[in-house]
């Protein structure tokens, strides 16, 4: 492992479009984004977890369970994603930066340490395993994104577009040719990029209800392995598509 000072920052906001308030949704009776907080914290290779909200009031309920769960916060621009990254990034030291996205509320402390240690180890300025990207057999979801904190400058000053600012990893995506990116192929045992872990919409949000319900009370900690099991011997209803 780098001596880099690796930071993970978490974005949440609770004026989502698709589904406002979805970060503070019960799950077995605990907020979206207490779980999220409390998977991520059992990662091995963050040195500091960051919840970064926007300014809005709204999101002080947002800052509150990130402190009840002991990480620190940061506020920022609300649609400026690229920029409140940024501000973060700086704020707490950050040289390697990882992009965490507060609706996957089954994320994986491994998954997250395994794109980190890739991403040292192979020189990549921009390294995913969050979906199905370059065919690495991915469930959407479980993942993260590493990028170095100069790489992220860089972006910081370069894109323009509100697309790109709003949502600061499609920038990398889109100029291919400017930037080292990586990823890694997934585990075989859960090689199942058909299954959509993250919640954007209401169906989403009872899907991983579901997943919480019949997990969470008998094994807080379950993995990809035990969501796969539950999805092919005891789930019957439908089944969001990536």
């Amino acid at each position: 492992m780098g001596t880099a000072r690796v930071v993970g920052i978490i974005q949440a906001r609770m004026g989502s479009k698709r589904l406002p308030g979805k970060s503070m949704a019960d799950l077995a009776g605990r907020p979206l984004v207490w779980h999220v907080i409390e998977r991520v914290k059992r990662s091995r290779t963050l040195d500091d977890i960051v919840l970064a909200t926007p300014r809005c009031t709204e999101d002080d309920v947002l800052t509150e369970v990130a402190e009840a769960c002991g990480i620190k916060t940061f506020r920022g621009a609300e649609n400026d994603l690229m920029d409140r990254y940024y501000q973060a990034a700086t704020a707490f030291g950050a040289e390697v930066v990882v992009r965490i996205c507060a609706d996957n509320p089954v994320i994986e402390p491994n998954e997250i340490d395994r794109i980190v240690v890739y991403h040292q180890h192979n020189g990549r300025q921009f390294s995913s395993n969050l979906s199905n990207i370059q065919n690495n057999g991915y469930p959407d979801g479980i993942g993260a994104e590493a990028f170095n904190l100069i790489t992220l400058e860089e972006a910081w000053k370069l894109a323009t577009d509100p697309g790109h600012r709003e949502h600061p990893h499609t920038y990398f995506y889109d100029h291919p040719e400017q930037y080292v990116m990586g990823t890694v192929q997934c585990p075989t045992e859960f090689r199942r990029p058909e299954l959509k872990l993250d919640v954007n919409v209401l169906e989403e949000l009872q899907f991983v209800r579901a997943i919480y319900e019949y997990w969470y009370p008998k094994k807080p900690q379950f993995t990809i392995l035990d969501i796969i099991d539950w999805y092919d011997n005891v789930y019957r209803g439908p089944h969001p598509q990536v």
